[in-house]
């Protein structure tokens, strides 16, 4: 029998594609981690802002949601709001929103993906910043919750994902140099 970790590891690996994201794991504990992804995109925060909140359905991965193309993703730029995907009779919460300072930052908590099958949650943070070459965005998850396999294989596995899903954003504004 699977476990949750080798089965999340599976499926990441037949979806996984290599990103120029910078990815980093920033620390393993025995009941959570910290992994953080960054790109720098040539655009203002404005801009970066804007296609980041406004057009999440352009730039999140489609084979990284519940129900790929069949599906719209939304993000709502307020406290209260979601990050959410519907489809036809059908529905889910990726994250709850709880902070918001536009453009510079967008604060969620809850877990992604098959993390929220497995009880993790956390806390997904975007950070703008504004520089001479145009905005780096740092996205930062802090994932808490227990896993019997531990966190060792599956911190790595989902930072890899996670820097696909912002190699998306980058990509979108790319085309529109």
């Amino acid at each position: 029998m699977k476990t949750a970790t080798s089965t999340l590891f599976t499926l990441i690996i037949s979806l996984s594609a290599w990103s120029s994201t910078y990815a980093e794991v920033i620390t393993i504990a025995e009941t959570g981690f910290i992994i953080e992804n960054k790109i720098q995109v040539n655009t203002n925060k404005a801009t970066t802002w804007q296609a980041f909140s406004e057009e999440v359905d352009l730039w999140w991965p489609k084979d990284h949601s519940w129900w790929g193309v069949d599906s719209t993703l939304s993000i709502d730029s307020f406290a209260g709001g979601c990050f959410c995907e519907i489809g036809v009779e059908k529905s889910a919460e990726h994250m709850h929103i709880v902070f918001v300072d536009p453009p510079n930052q967008m604060r969620m908590t809850g877990g992604l993906g098959p993390l929220q099958g497995m009880g993790m949650f956390g806390a997904l943070e975007f950070v703008f910043n504004e520089n001479e070459t145009g905005t780096e965005v740092v996205m930062t998850y802090r994932v808490n919750g227990i896993n019997p396999d531990g966190f060792e294989q599956l911190a790595p596995i989902v930072d890899q994902v996670q820097a696909i899903q912002i190699e998306g954003l980058a990509t979108l504004l790319s085309t529109r140099q």
